[in-house]
């Protein structure tokens, strides 16, 4: 609130500078933020005299106005500052020589809090404080608080010094005469005497096509609702002398300033966390105009905040790259007096967003040399040492470069937006970045990396370390029929009311296969299968796997031309279906086989299994995705990666022998191969359903408990659905003890987190994988639901598997930096079906593989690594959806739309 005053107690009252303007805003809006409070903290040693510290305060108080002044805002058009004729220094003191070295260490943070949640009432002068902390009878603990409406960090060097020059002679006996100082009226009034019209145009042609703010991507998952002043915490890293002074002398023969480097430095570390190239963030600037004489002397706050603007590009030589840079500053530094929110309406930049969420603060006139270079220098009684500063800003990060022999940087940050932890990576990061620019300056751009070599061995060697021994089979049948002989009688597969043993389920399926290979099917002869859920359905599939084919999953519901596609693309030359479906197939060569009316001649075949010619690398199943360009991609999956995905899911089995799975999935989903194969693999028993049980969710949970289902494979969206329709009360027999989610971004929504609650022998699962690979990584959440996020990870590799987060130039990213997912090892999919060009630029060579051959998927997802190692899903790179777990690209819908003879191009 305004304060009252008498008029004669005012000495001046003219307008605020635009800086001034929106700290007042700013602190107005949060007045217990603690929002640019200033504390600047040191070590006083030797007998303090405090008459004369008292004196030399109040005579540095009663030389400059600023000191002495407050601000008006209520009931005027703009705010204004009024200067007080009479203002006395704050001084408080503290006694804590009793108390211990910690306790005094312990007691001086509490009051550093305390003060910036005191903060100021800016109507009310003065806007500082100062406060004595006697620690020994000849050592004091002094803390300066202050607003940043009044000082910048150029300011501080000057009044420290005026004290100490009023303190000896006080201490002495004597006048202390310092020039008159030039008021801080004076640069108010020449920042009105300046051209805002050419102002405009430069920042306008600045920031001309730059329409968002350049993004960290490495806050917390969920924003803290904390808003205390203490919410704002920095951390500190310190280069070596050595790296210091190849720094300095890069800059001195580039004729760059250190300024410039450091910014520079910031800007590839921003590259690096966005993944992009054109980037914006706001610095500091002294804004003392040359042209005003005396400005290096005057107090006040001249300091202001403005946008710079970096093309980051990877092939220019770091030389050039800082001289470039060193030219822009130049440019800007002619209209430095510019308010931001005018250059903010001038960019493309929306109203209420800001330009930028991170700035760089370079010390010119750092106060910590002040301690060595300034007071040392007098011949003061009293010696100063440890200084300390404290500040806060509005914008999310502040980096903070002070130079001396050894380049010290800091990085102020809202711990409500960020960890400790990622702070103290990306201050690793930064200093790594330094450090090669001090070490190799002739290399470019795109040679400098964020990772040190012991963070590159973590993320490309430690965390990808997933060898583990295979299954003792060369095709999947044989793992099917290894169960079979261990246990012939337990029931294999159950749909409706019929139910069939292995030996049976074996049995029949083996006929099949002896009528397919009698007429021609061999390994990577595609068969497809277009039938309806049942029984046959299964046989189907395993029959053809057992005669050494790939089936070619065709779903009955398919439109015409969709099917027509896929059986001419897969070049299926033998198509398993039933009678009755048989019209409604779309025109195809393929030999027809019918299960309902052709069994009998079937069943004539031997029911022994048949020879086994199939290797690992052939063909197990074909399915297709949508495809950006309208048409559908076939997906040619091997035996390999199926045998490694099933070695995985059985060394990691905790269910016990016979346990239910319902067979969720359809066939054309890549699922449906873990709710089969997974579960014969441990002896378990498959409970398959008819399409309109599967779509009728809402009695869902009703059926998993009459079933006595304990694993269930289950896209999140459908897991939601059963969850909103479990009742403990109707379904307290219900017997799971496995959900796998996978297919889509799992949320643990309410209803999720509630029904696990009521199944405390259940263990949820979350798996990752694309159709190109299967499943990749995965998580197994802890029981303590309470601890779930609600965007759970999705884990880590499976068994023989590398998952590497990488940016536009294939270089790892480190621990919580967004880049795409790309997947290595075994678990790779042969490519794209008669697409080879498509295949070559999705599949790529391994850059970090010394097998022969190794390839890498470009999943076109975003994710990050945590700090444990567990891989963070964040969306898509491109615009591809899922729906129920069915990848889908626009692109598709796309095409199909544009072919309604309705739809017209605009």
């Amino acid at each position: 609130m305004t304060m009252p005053m008498q008029h004669n107690t005012i000495e001046d009252m003219y307008p605020v500078s635009a800086t001034q303007h929106g700290m007042l805003f700013h602190s107005l809006y949060d007045p217990a933020g603690g929002l640019y409070v200033e504390q600047h903290h040191c070590t006083l040693q030797d007998d303090l005299r405090l008459d004369s510290f008292e004196h030399a305060w109040q005579q540095v108080i009663n030389r400059h106005a600023i000191l002495r002044t407050a601000f008006l805002w209520e009931d005027l058009d703009e705010p204004v500052q009024v200067v007080h004729r009479h203002v006395r220094p704050p001084i408080e003191q503290h006694d804590w020589r009793d108390l211990s070295a910690i306790e005094q260490d312990e007691a001086f943070g509490d009051l550093l809090v305390d003060e910036r949640r005191r903060g100021f009432t800016l109507g009310k002068a003065p806007l500082l404080r100062l406060t004595l902390c006697r620690i020994a009878d000849d050592t004091y603990k002094l803390l300066l608080t202050s607003h940043h409406i009044l000082l910048d960090g150029w300011c501080i060097p000057l009044v420290l010094r005026e004290f100490f020059t009023y303190y000896e002679a006080h201490c002495s006996g004597r006048d202390a005469r310092l020039p008159r100082p030039r008021p801080y009226r004076d640069y108010i009034a020449w920042l009105k005497r300046q051209d805002h019209a050419q102002a405009e145009g430069f920042w306008r042609e600045m920031l001309a096509g730059f329409t968002a703010p350049t993004p960290l991507r490495v806050e917390r998952a969920t924003a803290s609702a904390d808003h205390q002043a203490d919410a704002y915490q920095s951390q500190r890293a310190v280069l070596s002398e050595e790296t210091t002074g190849a720094l300095q002398a890069l800059a001195r023969q580039q004729r760059v300033t250190l300024s410039t480097v450091v910014q520079g430095a910031w800007a590839v570390l921003l590259s690096h966390y966005s993944g992009e190239r054109d980037i914006v963030f706001g610095v500091t600037v002294a804004g003392r105009p040359p042209e005003l004489a005396g400005v290096e002397q005057m107090i006040g706050l001249f300091i202001n905040t403005l946008p710079l603007r970096v093309q980051v590009t990877p092939e220019t030589s770091i030389r050039d790259w800082l001289q470039a840079l060193q030219q822009r500053q130049l440019e800007l530094r002619q209209y430095e007096y510019t308010p931001l929110a005018q250059v903010q309406k001038w960019s493309d930049i929306p109203g209420g967003t800001s330009l930028f969420d991170s700035i760089v603060v370079f010390e010119n006139m750092p106060v910590y040399q002040f301690a060595d270079e300034t007071v040392q220098g007098t011949t003061s009684r009293l010696a100063m040492r440890d200084i300390e500063t404290v500040e806060t800003t509005n914008y999310p990060l502040t980096v903070q470069a002070v130079p001396g022999k050894a380049l010290e940087v800091r990085i102020g940050y809202e711990s409500s937006r960020f960890e400790p932890e990622t702070i103290e990576r990306m201050l690793g990061h930064f200093q790594t970045i330094l450090e090669q620019i001090a070490a190799q300056p002739d290399q470019r751009l795109a040679d400098l990396s964020l990772l040190t070599a012991a963070e590159r061995h973590l993320l490309l060697k430690t965390w990808n370390a997933t060898e583990a021994p295979g299954l003792d089979a060369q095709s999947v049948p044989q793992v099917f029929e290894a169960q079979v002989a261990r246990t012939p009688d337990a029931v294999a597969l159950i749909f409706g009311d019929v139910q069939l043993t292995y030996r049976e389920l074996n049995e029949r399926a083996n006929q099949l296969a002896h009528y397919l290979q009698a007429r021609g099917t061999m390994p990577e002869t595609r068969v497809g299968i277009c039938m309806e859920r049942s029984i046959e359905q299964v046989i189907a599939a395993l029959g053809i796997l057992k005669a050494g084919g790939a089936y070619v999953p065709l779903d009955p519901a398919y439109p015409q031309e969709r099917l027509a596609f896929m059986l001419a693309d897969a070049g299926v030359s033998v198509l398993l279906t039933v009678e009755r479906l048989e019209s409604a197939l779309p025109a195809h060569a393929a030999r027809m086989v019918r299960l309902d009316t052709d069994w009998p001649q079937i069943a004539q075949a031997p029911a022994s299994d048949p020879p086994r010619h199939t290797l690992a690398d052939a063909l197990v199943y074909i399915t297709y995705t949508s495809g950006s360009t309208g048409r559908p991609k076939g997906i040619a999956m091997t035996h390999r990666v199926l045998l490694n995905l099933l070695g995985w899911q059985v060394r990691h089995n905790v269910l016990p022998p016979g346990a239910r799975t319902l067979q969720f999935a359809s066939l054309s989903f890549d699922v449906s191969f873990q709710d089969l194969f997974s579960t014969w693999a441990t002896g378990g028993t498959v409970v398959s359903i008819t399409e309109e049980q599967r779509r009728d969710v809402v009695n869902l949970a009703a059926l998993l408990t009459e079933q006595e289902i304990q694993r269930l494979f289950i896209p999140a969206v459908a897991l939601q659905q059963v969850a909103e329709g479990f009742r403990v009360e109707q379904h307290g027999r219900c017997r799971l003890r496995q959900i796998i989610s996978g297919s889509e971004q799992l949320q643990l929504t309410p209803a999720i987190t509630a029904m696990l609650r009521q199944l405390p022998d259940c263990t949820l699962y979350n798996e990752y994988g694309p159709s190109e690979a299967h499943v990749v990584t995965a998580l197994t959440l802890p029981r303590q639901v309470a601890d779930w996020p609600r965007r759970p990870a999705i884990g880590r590799p499976i068994d023989n598997t590398q998952i590497y987060i990488l940016d536009q130039r294939m270089e790892p990213l480190p621990v919580g930096v967004p880049g795409e997912l790309h997947i290595g090892g075994v678990q790779l999919a042969r490519g794209y079906l008669n697409r080879p060009d498509l295949t070559a630029s999705m599949f790529i060579p391994d850059p970090f593989s010394t097998a022969p051959g190794g390839r890498l998927y470009r999943t076109g997802d975003l994710a990050r690594y945590l700090p444990d190692g567990s891989i963070e899903f964040l969306g898509r790179i491109d615009h591809q959806v899922k729906i129920r777990g069915f990848r889908v690209e626009p692109g598709e819908v796309e095409t199909v739309l544009g072919q309604h003879p309705q739809v017209h191009e605009s």
